[in-house]
């Protein structure tokens, strides 16, 4: 007896598959780039109101700027680190880090309220702590499959007017 083929899991209008789709890839490039803004964001405020030669070993490690560098960062700071190197290190390490381990450190942050929801989640990504979307953003269309839509409307329609 053959098995019942499953049926796709769609997120945001998005068909989930292995290997990704290039609608998954440029949905999760839209995603990342918001949620990069958003801690940085939120860094730059808390940073702005501290002394970039400060020691970092000085702060305390239940402050916000110390839970967010430990959020994002793979590795802690101690004696001999200012504030200003640590900053060059979290904006080095927030800019190259891969899209899994943004969905996870992402996830944790906004589920202890140090970071906002985003308009959407990742996808394809099998876990998260908390999920970090606006509520109700589930049912909406992600912009690249309305983008996707509108090209084909226009690709139709330029084509019936040759033929016309």
């Amino acid at each position: 007896m053959r098995k019942a083929k499953k049926s796709p899991k769609v997120q945001y209008g998005i068909e989930i598959s292995k290997p990704w789709s290039k609608e998954m890839y440029e949905h999760n490039d839209i995603v990342s780039e918001e949620m990069k803004k958003n801690i940085i964001q939120k860094w730059d405020t808390i940073v702005k109101r501290l002394d970039m030669d400060q020691d970092w070993s000085l702060l305390s490690d239940d402050s916000e700027i110390v839970k967010l560098q430990k959020g994002i960062c793979w590795s802690g700071y101690g004696d001999g680190y200012t504030l200003g190197d640590v900053d060059k290190e979290f904006r080095d390490e927030l800019e190259n880090m891969p899209n899994y381990q943004l969905h996870e450190s992402y996830s944790y942050l906004a589920f202890e309220s140090m970071l906002p929801r985003t308009s959407f989640m990742l996808v394809g990504f099998d876990w998260e702590k908390f999920d970090y979307h606006i509520i109700g953003s589930q049912e909406i269309i992600s912009p690249v499959v309305v983008d996707a839509i509108a090209d084909e409307v226009v690709d139709k329609l330029l084509e019936d007017s040759l033929d016309a």
